[in-house]
């Protein structure tokens, strides 16, 4: 257990050494409860992405040449998006279970200007039909990959149990509906009445 990141915490807001460790329980309380929305959410999108991939590439679009060509390779470290594909499908049955195999970053990356001529000008608002209409399909692409980044860092830190109190929790509960809400409303509504993200935000201990 690594207290030292609580108990100074604890101690910048004057408050006993022993709160350290409900702050450390409540820490662990409010990751597991954004685990369900967390969850939605990636479901949600990568859904989205594979039928944007389906309509300009097929049905078996992880094996299409044109598309694995349309992804960049990297020469130094970090992801590589190639590679994530190449290894899935290998082991793959179907495209279904590349789908269910693919890193979150995978999704991530394909909202890059990149892609924008093939795949999203023409496909993002059919896969995400609940975009504010006012705001143009690049700004809407360019948020999306903001808001991904935002909710992959939350997912990796809540995995390797992170401290997570010192972000902003509501607003990250508050993008996650977002991106969930764009693709489906009903299943936004349906997060909505599942989660306990909200009633432990109001219970957080200092």
């Amino acid at each position: 257990m690594r207290m030292q990141t609580y108990e100074t915490s604890a101690r910048a807001a004057g408050r006993a050494a022993d709160e350290a460790l409900a702050l450390y329980a409540w820490n662990a309380r409010i990751g597991g409860a954004l685990l369900t929305p967390l969850h939605m959410c990636e479901v949600v999108i990568r859904n989205a992405v594979a039928d944007a991939l389906e309509a300009v590439h097929g049905s078996r679009w992880p094996w299409n040449p044109g598309f694995e060509r349309s992804l960049p390779r990297p020469l130094g470290p970090g992801y590589n998006a190639v590679a994530d594909l190449q290894t899935t499908r290998a082991r793959a049955k179907s495209t279904g279970d590349v789908i269910a195999n693919l890193k979150f970053v995978f999704w991530e990356k394909t909202f890059t200007s990149r892609h924008d001529t093939k795949i999203w000008d023409p496909y993002l608002r059919q896969v995400l039909p609940n975009l504010d209409e006012r705001a143009s399909l690049s700004t809407h692409r360019k948020q999306i990959f903001d808001n991904l980044n935002q909710v992959r860092l939350l997912r990796n830190r809540i995995a390797h149990h992170e401290p997570i109190f010192m972000r902003n929790l509501l607003d990250d509960f508050q993008t996650i509906q977002r991106l969930v809400e764009a693709r489906c409303r009903t299943s936004s509504e349906w997060m909505l009445a599942q989660q306990q993200v909200l009633e432990l935000l109001a219970m957080k201990p200092f």
